[in-house]
């Protein structure tokens, strides 16, 4: 009796894990078509060609932003299929103007410090100010020196990002705090002004610009942020001579918020048309460079999706949503109205996948959840993958866009390329078109269409 019992358990075993190959050797059928189909016949680089070469930087509020929308509408409209409509935001403004120059003062004269203002900072007043300078390293030194040695001076944060590192975003999220927050903290002791070292592990000239802060109950004073080698020469010369002063003039200004929109397109479900998985990335970029990848790459990426499905004729179970967000740089605006709007329709989002980290060839995905056995189901499609090199899934972290979304209980997933050269680009005026690689480009687009099938195919139902 046991021997028979044992015997009908191992066959309805096998019948249970035959299935699982069954679907198993399915799925990576169906991903193995859409990685080659992206390689062959992808249209995410030309798209990028047209966004980054023929409009260039996008930031929210500018005219060339505005091109975008209507161009990404059109776009997506052109492929024929699903829905295409644009979903309106307020978004603040910010214009950089033609006055950034940092001066230091010698014996020999005026030696010339290249830097960009952040985005959000006030201006120096007409003609600049001129004052000394100190340099801190954190905002513990800084507390140390306290009102007497920083009134009336510029405070110089200079905090390299870590080599140590291997993620780079973790070294840009450890040191990114200078940036957001360094002008408040020295406006507190009575600085006039504060500049950052700029936020990447490279060693050049190309400043990096990026979204700082205020607090309404603290000072606003101007903030800039200087190349790592202005930020090395300036270290230096202070080291030489305490006494250094500088001359610093921007006139950059915030104008009165403006409308803007997020740009939506839609397959329907089949099955489950009311379970929605958003594909994103943010449309928006700074004003330096053209924003290839951060984040022109994860457009057209986005867009992608719907290419494949039509082209290879799949037919998503549940609703794929994609969503080109507008504002994530200096408001995250278009994240949270996006959001606010689905919570408001009673919309149920099952998954979410940004791609926000530039062009670069797929490494993996990270997860975040309310529910954290969702994470855990969602890592058993890790082999499907394995063949075209994405081997990381453990990550934490989703999307900045649609991190709004995570209160609505939806699985949030990032798409991560290989970091390395990132932050040689980021928010710099070499981000541009020439940086991005054809086939990198492509296999991020099919590793987010592959998951995104995936995601249709079986839903998160399994982690309830």
């Amino acid at each position: 009796m046991k021997s028979k019992f044992v015997r009908l358990l191992m066959v309805g075993l096998g019948v249970i894990m035959l299935g699982h190959f069954r679907s198993f050797g399915q799925d990576s059928v169906v991903v193995n078509k859409i990685f080659t189909h992206c390689l062959e016949q992808g249209k995410s680089y030309e798209r990028l060609r047209y966004l980054a070469d023929s409009i260039g930087n996008r930031l929210s509020g500018s005219a060339n932003a505005e091109k975008a929308v209507k161009w990404a509408l059109k776009t997506m409209r052109d492929v024929g299929h699903g829905s295409c409509y644009l979903q309106e935001v307020m978004v603040p403004v910010w214009v950089r103007n033609d006055v950034e120059r940092l001066d230091m003062i010698t014996s020999k004269g005026k030696s010339k410090l290249n830097i960009f203002s952040l985005g959000g900072s006030v201006a120096t007043r007409q003609g600049g100010l001129t004052a000394g300078v100190v340099e801190v390293k954190t905002f513990e030194e800084l507390v140390k020196l306290g009102r007497d040695k920083v009134e009336g001076k510029i405070v110089f944060f200079n905090a390299p990002m870590k080599q140590r590192f291997y993620h780079t975003f973790e070294a840009y999220g450890d040191a990114g705090k200078y940036r957001w927050a360094g002008a408040q903290n020295a406006a507190k002791y009575g600085a006039v002004a504060s500049i950052t070292r700029s936020l990447t592990l490279a060693m050049d000239d190309n400043p990096h610009t990026g979204a700082m802060g205020y607090v309404d109950s603290i000072p606003k004073i101007p903030a800039c942020a200087i190349s790592t080698m202005g930020a090395e020469k300036l270290s230096l010369a202070l080291a030489q001579n305490p006494s250094l002063r500088l001359e610093l003039e921007m006139n950059c200004e915030t104008r009165p918020d403006q409308l803007s929109h997020n740009v939506i397109a839609e397959i329907r479900g089949s099955e489950f048309p009311d379970e929605i998985i958003v594909v994103g990335g943010h449309l928006d970029s700074w004003d330096k460079g053209h924003g290839a990848h951060d984040d022109g790459a994860g457009c057209v990426q986005s867009m992608e999706v719907l290419n494949i499905f039509k082209e290879l004729g799949l037919r998503p179970k549940r609703t794929i949503r994609v969503v080109l967000f507008m504002n994530e740089e200096n408001g995250l605006r278009g994240g949270k109205k996006y959001a606010e709007e689905a919570k408001a329709k009673g919309e149920k989002h099952i998954a979410a996948i940004e791609s926000d980290a530039g062009g670069f060839t797929p490494a993996g995905f990270s997860s975040t959840c309310v529910d954290d056995a969702k994470r855990v189901w969602f890592r058993q499609w890790k082999n499907l993958f394995e063949p075209y090199a994405i081997f990381q899934w453990d990550d934490d972290g989703g999307g900045a866009d649609i991190g709004p979304l995570k209160d609505q209980g939806a699985l949030l997933i990032g798409l991560r390329p290989d970091s390395q050269r990132y932050f040689d680009y980021h928010h710099t005026d070499i981000d541009t078109f020439d940086k991005v690689n054809r086939r990198e480009l492509h296999l991020g687009a099919g590793a987010i269409a592959s998951l995104a099938w995936l995601l249709s195919e079986y839903g998160v139902s399994a982690a309830k």
